[in-house]
């Protein structure tokens, strides 16, 4: 049977963070249903809209996974009925994921004592100031701690949705779902939120034209071959300091440390999707030997490529089924996805 996903709808919640996981969720692999936390099952939107739910805070009762949108910042007290219902799933293991300020529901019920977790960059500070036992990450796009996730605001949401799916069904089922939302590439979840200050932005983002989104085109297109900084850089007809400072400022992370994760994705992909020896899959990834992608699985993902596609390739043959075996395969996938 497919995963259930319940999705909750808060009062004045923000649309964008709601519908990201109803379209990510509502595929194959995923029985998404709406619950309402307000009684009558209807809630209000911003733009004089209002959402209508058939099920109740019940659902939550039966969801392998509970994914909280945002919530509105000016007053909002989330229900204690809801809060009730989040304490409950919650130790009977079900996984529960915040968006953007999703987060203080989280907090709020008391999830997130002690745990990292990610917010919007405008909200960390009164985060913190809310519940001074979380311990907010105000730049990453998003926090896996196990059974519970967090996520940054907007575009994070999407990132920390696809890295759900990826956990459950794999890469190419996460890649996938990305080109039906048509999203940049995979970000992991330790890339930074927003540009570190004093470095401007690059012309080409400021006159609305395409940044370096050519370069990595170019670069995902040759993962395989020893690309250098300066060959990305004379690409993007830069600088290497220029190009990296750019390179940060768009991507939120260093080109190298961006390289490092095309290449891991692209191998996941390959021991995923096909039956090449682990060489071949080091080779076409651009991650040299054999023994260098086993030390890279080791370092980001706390196992072995071979490990890896036993479990997803599994996992892929049981798509849509419910991944029961993938769903436990938590080890691969740390709190912060490492470079």
């Amino acid at each position: 049977m497919a995963l259930r996903v319940a999705v909750t709808l808060l009062e004045k919640t923000s649309l964008f963070e709601l519908a990201v996981p109803c379209a990510v969720f509502a595929g194959e692999g995923y029985e998404l249903v709406l619950c309402a936390t307000a009684p009558g099952g209807e809630q209000r939107a911003p733009g004089g809209l209002r959402l209508t739910a058939e099920r109740g805070l019940d659902a939550l009762r039966e969801a392998d996974l509970i994914v909280i949108p945002a919530c509105m910042m000016d007053g909002y007290e989330p229900p204690g009925e809801l809060l009730d219902a989040l304490r409950e799933a919650h130790a009977r293991g079900a996984r529960i994921a915040s968006l953007c300020s999703g987060a203080f529901v989280l907090a709020a019920a008391g999830l997130l004592d002690g745990r990292p977790a990610a917010t919007h960059w405008m909200y960390a500070d009164e985060l913190r100031r809310r519940y001074p036992y979380v311990q907010v990450d105000d730049r990453s796009l998003y926090v896996d701690d196990g059974s519970v996730l967090t996520s940054a605001g907007t575009a994070a949401a999407i990132d920390l949705c696809l890295h759900i799916v990826r956990g459950d069904y794999g890469t190419a089922a996460a890649a996938e779902v990305g080109r039906r939302m048509v999203v940049a590439p995979h970000r992991e979840g330790d890339q930074t939120q927003y540009a570190p200050p004093g470095i401007p932005a690059p012309p080409s983002r400021t006159e609305g034209g395409p940044g370096l989104a050519p370069v990595l085109d170019w670069a995902l297109a040759r993962l395989h071959r020893p690309l250098t900084i300066g060959e990305l850089a004379s690409r993007a007809g830069m600088s290497t300091r220029t190009f990296g400072r750019h390179f940060a400022y768009e991507v939120g992370a260093t080109p190298l440390k961006w390289l490092n994760q095309q290449r891991l994705a692209r191998a996941r992909e390959l021991l995923e999707t096909t039956d090449l020896p682990v060489d071949t899959v080091a080779e076409r990834s651009g991650l040299g030997s054999g023994d260098s992608l086993r030390q890279h699985f080791h370092r980001a993902l706390a196992t072995t490529p071979g490990a890896y596609r036993r479990t997803f390739r599994m996992a892929g043959a049981a798509h849509p089924a419910h991944p029961a075996h993938a769903a436990q395969a938590h080890p691969a996938h740390p709190a912060h996805p490492a470079s």
